[in-house]
C-alpha cells in the first residue's frame, strides 16, 4: 500500500511537508534530489498568518458610502469589513451594471502574475474563464519578462524559440561550447524560480560541468555577481543600455576581418546585404566599428576586437538575458545577438548558436518531456479588446487614444471596471506614480488577494483568497518529469475562500454557476485534470499511476527518453525541407514585415538607437546613476516580499541598493547608510551596499519591495521602502512591441541623516465598522 505523505509545489520548488506529532506543519523541507534547494519556500508558513493577511471581504468606505461616484480616496482611505454575501452581490451587481452601461469592453480582467503554481488554483485563469462566461472582457498580451522577443523574434526567425522554450540543452553545451558570451549574465538567482514549479535546480551544477569541461565564460554585464564567482567568467561592465552597439562593433569585426561564415548567411538567411550596407557605414558614413561603439558601450575598442576573434576561433554560445530587452528600443539587441550568432555560422550545432534566457528561469536550457499538460479550460473569449501588457497606465489615462502595435493601428479602450486576480500591477508596472493617477479612472476596482498588497490597498472591493498551503490541488513542474499532489496543509485563515469559490458565488448571482463549475467541486477538478494528464502522458509512452494512488502516494516520478536537440538542428540539417515561419522561410536579417510597418523607432534590421535616459546622454546630469532593477534574491518578483527571507534581507526595514565604491565614497555613502533615491518620477528610501561587483555608474536595486508611499494616496509621495518602479520610466520598447523599459533609467543618490518614518508596507490599512 503506498504511504500518506505531503508534498507541495511552488514556483521557487518542490517541498516535502514536515509536521509534529498533532499534525501542525513545522517546516517545508527541499526534496533530498535537488542540488539547490530554494530558501524561499521557508517564507511559506509565517505569511500565511501574519499582518499582512486579509480575513475577511473588505470594501473602500467611500465607493460602499457613494458608489463608483468615489474615486479620489483609493488607497488613502479605510476599509469596512463585510460578509462574503455581500461582497459577492455587490461584485456581480457591478458586473451587471458595467455590462449593460459600457459594454463588456470596459471591463479590464488584468490578472496577470505567477499566482499558484498548481494547475486549477491559477488565479488568472479561474478570472478569465468567468469573465469569459459573462461576456468577455479587454485583456493584455505578451509578458513583462520579454514583451519585445516575444513580438520580435517571429518576425526574424519565424516563432519565440529558444527564449522560454527549446533551448540547446544544456548536456549539448557541455563539452561542445568553447566561449559562453553573456549578454546579461546568466544569473543563478534567477534559476531558483520557474513558472509553474521547479523539481531541480540544476543551472549551476550544469555551469560547474562545463567551466570543467574547458568552457570559458564571458560576462557582458554592469554587475559582475550576474554569473556565479565559481565559474571563473571573465567580466565586461558594459555601459547599460549600450549592448547592441557593442553587438555591431562586434559583427563589424567578424566582416572586415574575413570571419564571418558568408555560407551559412547565403543558406540560411536573408537581407544580409541590407544589414551589413548599415554596419559597413555606407548609408549614414558611420562604420560601426569598435572605435565607434568604444565611448557608446564601455568597452574598449581593443577588447572588443580581441572578443570577435575568440568568438570565431571556436564554438560560441550567444546568450541574451531577458532583461536587456526590457530597455528602451528593446527589440534590437535580441535582433543583432540573431544576426551576430548567424555571422559566426554555427545555428543548429551543439554548444553554438544564441539562446535568450539562459540563468532567467530554471527551465531554460532543461530537455523538456514535451508533454501538453492540461489546464483549466478558459473558453474563448469574444470581445477582441486588448492592450500590451505595459501599455495599462496609458489606457487608464488615455481612453479614445490611438497606439501602434506590430503592425497594427489600435486604440485604448474606455474601462470602466479594472478586477485582478493572481498578480500587482504596483509591482510590475513602470512609474507608479503615473500609475495613481491612472488607477483613479475606472469606476470600480476589485482585487482578489491574499495579502494586503499595494494593488489591494487600491482597490474599491478586497476579495480574501487562500494561499496555495489552504487548498487542494494539482502540481506538474513544468519541463522537469514529475506531478505533485498538493494536498490542503492548514485551514484558511479566517473567512478566506479559494478564487473558485469565489468566483462560483458570484457566477451564482449571475445565473453562471453551473456553466463555471461544470457541476465540480475542487477535488473535482482536482482528479478531472490529473485524469487528463493521465491520458496525455500515454499518448508519449509514459504511465502514471490512477489517482487514488497518486493522491495517497503524494508524488509521481516518470523518466523520458526525449533526446536533447540543438535549437534549430532540423533547419541547419535541410532549411528547404525544414523553414522556419517566417515569409523568406529563412533567418530574416532584413524583414520586409517590419520595415513595411514604416516605424522610425524600429526599421527594417538591426539598428543602434542611444536611449533617451543613460549615461551616454549629451548634457545629462554628471552625478546621475543608470538604476539597475533586477530581479530579487528573496522572493519571485513581489511574492514573499513579507516573508522571513526576504525581510531579513531589508536593511533597517528598507530594501538594500548595492553602490560601487567610488559612487558611494562621492556622495558620502557609507555601508548601512539611509540613501534617498529621486529622480523626476519620484522617490524611495533604500538602505546602502557598497560592492566591487557594481560597475562604477550604477546602482542596482531589485524590484519587489511593496510599495509604502510616506502619505498614501498622494501622487508623487516618499516611497519608504524601496520599490524602483517610483524612478523608472512607463513607456514602449518601440511602436513595434510596446515593451516595459524599466532598465532605462537614471536617478541621484543621496545620503539621508534625518529620522525618517518606519516601514509599514506589511501593516493593515485603517478599518472601520460604519454607524448602524
Amino acid at each position: 500500500m503506498p504511504t500518506d505523505q505531503s508534498f507541495t509545489l511552488a514556483h521557487w520548488g518542490t517541498y516535502r511537508v514536515e509536521r509534529r506529532a498533532d499534525g501542525e506543519v513545522t517546516a517545508l523541507a527541499g526534496m533530498g534530489d535537488d542540488p539547490l534547494p530554494s530558501a524561499l519556500g521557508q517564507s511559506m508558513l509565517g505569511a500565511r498568518t501574519d499582518s499582512a493577511r486579509i480575513g475577511q471581504p473588505m470594501v473602500r468606505a467611500g465607493y460602499l458610502e457613494n458608489g463608483p461616484a468615489s474615486r479620489a480616496g483609493r488607497g488613502a482611505e479605510p476599509f469596512v469589513p463585510v460578509d462574503w454575501d455581500a461582497a459577492t452581490r455587490l461584485v456581480a451587481a457591478e458586473v451587471e451594471r458595467i455590462r449593460q452601461d459600457h459594454g463588456n469592453s470596459a471591463i479590464f480582467g488584468g490578472s496577470y502574475g505567477w499566482a499558484s503554481a498548481g494547475r486549477f488554483h491559477h488565479a488568472q485563469s479561474q478570472l478569465h474563464r468567468f469573465l469569459n462566461l459573462a461576456g468577455g472582457y479587454t485583456r493584455s498580451v505578451n509578458t513583462h519578462s520579454h514583451a519585445a522577443a516575444e513580438v520580435m523574434l517571429p518576425h526574424v526567425i519565424g516563432s519565440t524559440d529558444g527564449m522560454g522554450e527549446n533551448h540547446t540543452p544544456w548536456s549539448l553545451i557541455c563539452g561542445a561550447c568553447d566561449l559562453f558570451v553573456a549578454f546579461g549574465g546568466i544569473p543563478e538567482k534567477n534559476t531558483q524560480v520557474s513558472a509553474g514549479g521547479v523539481a531541480r535546480h540544476e543551472v549551476g551544477t550544469w555551469l560547474e560541468r562545463c567551466r570543467d569541461a574547458g568552457t570559458e565564460f564571458v560576462n557582458i554585464s554592469p554587475l559582475r555577481s550576474d554569473i556565479s564567482a565559481s565559474v571563473g567568467a571573465e567580466w565586461l561592465p558594459v555601459r547599460p543600455g549600450g549592448d547592441t552597439a557593442l553587438m555591431l562593433a562586434l559583427a563589424h569585426v567578424l566582416e572586415v576581418e574575413g570571419l564571418a561564415d558568408h555560407g551559412f548567411l547565403d543558406r540560411y538567411t536573408t537581407g544580409f546585404d541590407r544589414f551589413r550596407a548599415y554596419l559597413m557605414g555606407t548609408v549614414d558614413g558611420q562604420p560601426k566599428d569598435p572605435d565607434w561603439a568604444a565611448p557608446l558601450c564601455g568597452v574598449a575598442a581593443g577588447e572588443i576586437r580581441a572578443l570577435a576573434r575568440r568568438m570565431a576561433q571556436g564554438r560560441t554560445m550567444i546568450s541574451v538575458a531577458w532583461a536587456l530587452q526590457r530597455a528602451d528600443h528593446g527589440e534590437q539587441p535580441i535582433w543583432m545577438a540573431v544576426t551576430l550568432a548567424a555571422m559566426l555560422g554555427q545555428i543548429g550545432l551543439p554548444g553554438g548558436g544564441f539562446g535568450f534566457g539562459y540563468g532567467c528561469s530554471n527551465r531554460v536550457g532543461n530537455t523538456d518531456p514535451a508533454v501538453g499538460w492540461p489546464a483549466l479550460p478558459q473558453f474563448r473569449n469574444p470581445i477582441d479588446s486588448f492592450i500590451p501588457v505595459a501599455r495599462l497606465a496609458d489606457m487608464l489615462l488615455n481612453p479614445g487614444a490611438p497606439f501602434s502595435y506590430d503592425g497594427r493601428a489600435l486604440s485604448y479602450p474606455d474601462i470602466r471596471m479594472v478586477w485582478w486576480a493572481g498578480g500587482n500591477p504596483f509591482h510590475h508596472q513602470q512609474d507608479l506614480n503615473k500609475l495613481i493617477a491612472a488607477w483613479r479612472r475606472p469606476e470600480t476596482v476589485i482585487v482578489q488577494d491574499a495579502w494586503w498588497t499595494a494593488t489591494a490597498r487600491h482597490a474599491d472591493i478586497v476579495l480574501p483568497c487562500s494561499t496555495t498551503l489552504e487548498r487542494n490541488d494539482l502540481g506538474i513542474a513544468k519541463g522537469e518529469p514529475l506531478l505533485i499532489a498538493m494536498k490542503r496543509l492548514a485551514e484558511p485563515f479566517g473567512q478566506v475562500r479559494s478564487d473558485y469559490d469565489i468566483l462560483s458565488d458570484i457566477a451564482r448571482h449571475l445565473g453562471l454557476e453551473q456553466a463555471f463549475t461544470e457541476g465540480r467541486d475542487e477535488m473535482g477538478w482536482v482528479r478531472h485534470l490529473y485524469e487528463g494528464a493521465q491520458e496525455r502522458a500515454a499518448a508519449k509512452g509514459i504511465a502514471l499511476p490512477d489517482f487514488d494512488g497518486f493522491w495517497a502516494e503524494g508524488i509521481a516520478r516518470f523518466t523520458s527518453d526525449r533526446e536533447g536537440k540543438p535549437l534549430f538542428h532540423a533547419f541547419r540539417a535541410d532549411p528547404e525541407a525544414n523553414p522556419l515561419n517566417t515569409p523568406s522561410g529563412r533567418i530574416e536579417i532584413f524583414s520586409e514585415t517590419v520595415a513595411g510597418f514604416d516605424y522610425d523607432d524600429c526599421p527594417g534590421h538591426p539598428v543602434w538607437f542611444a536611449p533617451e535616459e543613460w549615461l551616454g546622454t549629451e548634457g545629462g546630469e554628471r552625478d546621475s546613476l543608470h538604476l539597475i532593477s533586477n530581479q530579487p534574491v528573496t522572493r519571485l518578483h513581489g511574492q514573499m516580499d513579507n516573508g522571513a527571507v526576504s525581510r531579513a534581507s531589508k536593511i533597517d526595514g528598507r530594501e538594500p541598493a548595492a553602490f560601487n565604491p567610488a559612487d558611494a565614497a562621492a556622495r558620502s555613502i557609507a555601508e548601512g547608510a539611509l540613501v534617498r533615491l529621486f529622480n523626476d518620477r519620484g522617490a524611495c528610501l533604500v538602505g546602502a551596499v557598497i560592492s566591487e561587483d557594481v560597475a562604477p555608474g550604477v546602482v542596482q536595486l531589485a524590484t519587489g519591495a511593496w510599495f509604502n508611499p510616506e502619505e498614501p494616496g498622494r501622487i508623487g509621495a516618499l516611497d519608504l521602502h524601496g520599490n524602483p518602479n517610483v524612478l523608472t520610466r512607463d513607456a514602449g520598447t518601440s511602436q513595434l512591441a510596446q515593451g516595459p523599459i524599466a532598465h532605462s533609467a537614471l536617478v541621484r543618490a543621496e545620503a539621508v541623516t534625518s529620522p525618517q518614518k518606519p516601514v509599514t508596507a506589511f501593516d493593515p490599512p485603517p478599518m472601520y465598522s460604519p454607524r448602524r
